[in-house]
């Protein structure tokens, strides 16, 4: 068996392909297939010449994901999907799919997500799974060269990494457990005794959001490093990043252009330095009049843009109905991408209000939430880094900075084009006196932090850390709108089948 990812290394040759047809059309005397067999696609040309009837006729029986096996000469043709496609000599169909329930046209959110685990045969689904693999793939090769070890958190806890009311509770045996928010206080204790360390693994949240960045159950790799400042934390979460854009941009070329991503900001992430700003100097950025007048002219550009692809898509609409056949495909085309951007558009407009009035009346000491996020990273061509937060929005655990006690040694990673935070970390406090005080301040049970209190009495270093969400890193780098697309099968608040 030939995999059509390997096409290119066996031209001219009689190869055979096992998987499933994802296209086909056929004329008089032939039938084109295009099979995917989860490496990528490939045209297969049937000519009733060259195959006989009786396995022409079964080809002409096959279904949307109908499997089968297809034996021929692998032959060069750049105008071909892969540049390579099969001129086929034998023919087995192991299976006459029934009507497969997604097709071409456009199908609604809700329908696809019940049909998830057939969405994911797609294109542009299949795409974004390529991408997260070298993702999470990119991820260990970075920290295994930067010396670091993998070590594995547990899921099941016993108390909060971060707060209370966002934690799914459950029963572990006659006593009450939790299920994690987070590796980073196991880390740190994994980081005492080999120095470089990072987890990997699912953590939960019980928040009831419905956000496009939200899920209840995703991914996160989380490093810890002994002797690290917050200086070196930065340091370290933006090359980072820049090696996984690296890594995405150098292997995935044919991905991203089925994802329809620019690829222009990501080279620059994968190349620029990130811009560095405090949370006070984010604050002013965000009441500024320079922020001001870019939303509005946003507005204004949107709206303009909106009249124009209507009008085109009414001028189109017209020429449908008297179209040839390819020209009809070309408005059909045309007019699935009007539709989408249309979404966009209008989701923008929705928003901009919501981003302008956030924005205007935004308050020292506030969190940032998702449309501020959104607002700060659209005036960056690069990833940028925020530090230096007030340190009563931040977790108990981060250390206070020498300089002003009411900020927090803190950090987070805001991607570009509106996509908001994909890393958040801090230097961690390693007073045992200090993070007492803040247990108590955040009434949170101390006898249930003894071991991490015991961090502090046995050796106790400066320390640094942060945990890198992998489904917002799949949406910024492929350029997708929801985070639902970004993992096999995302659970969200409504959403735990299929």
């Amino acid at each position: 068996m030939t995999y059509i990812k390997q096409l290119a290394d066996h031209q001219d040759e009689i190869v055979t392909l096992k998987g499933w047809v994802y296209n086909s059309r056929s004329s008089k005397a032939l039938h084109f297939i295009e099979l995917r067999d989860g490496t990528g696609l490939c045209q297969c040309i049937v000519s009733l010449d060259e195959v006989g009837e009786e396995i022409f006729e079964a080809a002409g029986t096959l279904k949307q994901e109908s499997s089968v096996e297809i034996s021929g000469k692998v032959v060069k043709d750049d105008r071909s999907v892969g540049g390579y496609e099969l001129h086929v000599t034998d023919l087995t169909v192991l299976q006459v799919a029934d009507n497969y329930p997604i097709t071409p046209k456009d199908h609604g959110v809700e329908f696809l997500m019940e049909n998830r685990h057939l969405w994911l045969r797609s294109q542009r689904q299949w795409a974004a799974m390529q991408i997260r693999n070298t993702i999470q793939f990119s991820i260990h090769q970075f920290f295994q060269k930067e010396g670091f070890i993998r070590m594995d958190a547990p899921i099941f806890t016993g108390n909060a990494a971060e707060g209370t009311t966002t934690l799914f509770e459950t029963e572990y045996f006659e006593e009450k457990a939790y299920l994690t928010q987070s590796g980073q206080l196991y880390g740190e204790a994994m980081a005492m005794a080999h120095g470089k360390i990072y987890t990997f693994g699912p953590t939960f949240r019980a928040e009831k959001s419905k956000t496009r960045r939200h899920l209840t159950e995703f991914w996160m790799v989380e490093p810890e490093m002994a002797f690290y400042d917050l200086d070196m934390n930065m340091e370290l979460a933006e090359n980072f990043l820049r090696f996984i854009v690296k890594s995405v941009l150098d292997k995935h070329e044919n991905e991203l252009e089925i994802l329809e991503r620019d690829t222009t900001l990501l080279k620059k992430a994968a190349e620029e330095p990130f811009k560095r700003i405090s949370y006070t100097e984010a604050v002013e950025q965000l009441k500024s009049d320079k922020t001001k007048e870019m939303l509005d002219k946003m507005e204004s550009d949107r709206k303009e843009e909106l009249s124009s692809i209507k009008d085109e898509l009414e001028e189109i609409k017209k020429e449908h109905g008297s179209a040839k056949k390819w020209r009809k495909a070309q408005i059909d085309q045309r007019i699935k991408e009007i539709h989408t951007r249309t979404d966009h558009i209008e989701e923008d407009l929705r928003n901009i209000p919501v981003w302008k009035k956030s924005a205007a009346n935004f308050e020292w000491g506030n969190d940032f939430g998702g449309s501020d996020e959104t607002i700060l990273t659209m005036q960056y061509d690069t990833p940028v880094l925020v530090h230096r937060y007030p340190a009563e929005v931040k977790a108990f655990y981060m250390k206070r900075d020498p300089e002003d006690e009411k900020l927090a040694l803190a950090l987070d990673v805001l991607a570009p084009e509106g996509y908001g935070e994909i890393v958040g970390g801090s230097q961690r406090e390693e007073d045992i006196e200090v993070l007492k005080a803040r247990i108590a301040e955040h009434d949170l049970p101390e006898e249930l932090f003894s071991w991490y209190l015991d961090l502090r009495k046995y050796g106790s270093v400066p320390h640094s850390g942060f945990g890198l969400g992998i489904e917002r890193t799949v949406a910024w780098i492929c350029g997708l709108s929801h985070v639902r697309e970004t993992i096999p099968f995302p659970r969200m608040l409504g959403r735990l089948r299929p």
